[in-house]
């Protein structure tokens, strides 16, 4: 029989309270890319200044890789930026953008494209998702969750999906932080009724998806039968952010990869679908009734 998940520490609460290394460098990038075109510099030149391609240059100021200090401070005196409190803070936010974030120590099992969603879900501010299938991770009981990342053969005492196991536990105490986000979750209803580790093991889901929808921070809509995949055809998830230099971000999953949108476009046109769905589904008073009337059944 596999181990009790709640045998281990996914992250400790400063770790939660911190947004990550992934933003960091997203902010850094957009900071050094501003700091260049105010010192009308090319990117190619920049480029060049660091021992690097054009397209070293651009990943760096997309926040795509990570920064070296003598880069980051080389960049800063091409800038012309001198010694002084802004050059400081801005080496400063190479050398954080460098830490690790709590999930690296997963690394043995989380995917290099699942790594930045991560990343960018523990410094969103607002988390909306749409999900056909399952419960959505950060929602999801330990046995449910048991479940889903051992492919259904929760009793298989498999080191691997303890880790991972460790792992989504670890991404659900964000909605715990101090600072949390808020987490808006549309649900398709057969959600409710596919077992996913039995049914006991969905019940005991369904009565914790109740307790959840009194949470100020989560909000749960369902979306009926009858309007199922009308608005959208997969599953996607949208994460916004305090900061105003940090784009919205369409994250959409497949079983072997994951695209990242941050196109204006593209993610208006998923907002829109989205705003479709939570005007499709029930409300959240009405999705709390069908939550205890499905129990009620069962």
């Amino acid at each position: 029989m596999a181990s009790n998940p709640s045998q281990e520490t996914p992250a400790d609460d400063d770790e939660l309270n911190d947004t990550g290394p992934t933003a960091r460098r997203i902010l850094l990038g957009v900071h050094l890319k501003r700091l260049r075109e105010r010192a009308g510099v090319s990117r190619g030149d920049a480029a060049y200044h660091i021992r690097g391609s054009d397209s070293k240059m651009s990943r760096l100021e997309a926040g795509k890789v990570g920064f070296k200090d003598r880069d980051v401070a080389d960049l800063l005196t091409l800038y012309g930026l001198p010694e002084g409190p802004e050059r400081e803070h801005v080496l400063g936010m190479a050398s954080q953008s460098n830490r690790s974030g709590w999930w690296q120590r997963y690394n043995d099992v989380i995917p290099s494209w699942f790594e930045d969603f991560v990343g960018l879900e523990s410094a969103a501010s607002r988390i909306q998702t749409y999900e056909l299938l399952f419960v959505p991770g950060l929602l999801q009981t330990p046995e449910y969750a048991r479940a889903a990342v051992s492919g259904g053969r929760p009793d298989v005492d498999d080191p691997d999906v303890e880790h991972r196991l460790s792992l989504r536990l670890g991404r659900q105490r964000l909605l715990q932080r101090r600072d949390g986000p808020t987490f808006w979750a549309v649900l398709d209803e057969s959600v409710l009724h596919r077992p996913v580790g039995g049914p006991r093991v969905l019940n005991a889901q369904i009565d914790h998806l109740l307790e959840l929808a009194s949470n100020r921070s989560i909000v749960l809509q369902i979306l009926p039968w009858g309007l199922s995949g009308y608005s959208a055809e997969h599953a996607f998830t949208m994460l916004r952010f305090a900061e105003a230099e940090l784009p919205d971000i369409v994250y959409l999953e497949e079983h072997t990869g994951a695209t990242y949108l941050d196109r204006r476009a593209d993610v208006e046109s998923y907002t829109r679908v989205m705003d479709r769905l939570t005007i499709d589904a029930l409300t959240p008073d009405q999705t709390k009734q069908h939550l205890a009337k499905v129990r009620a059944e069962r």
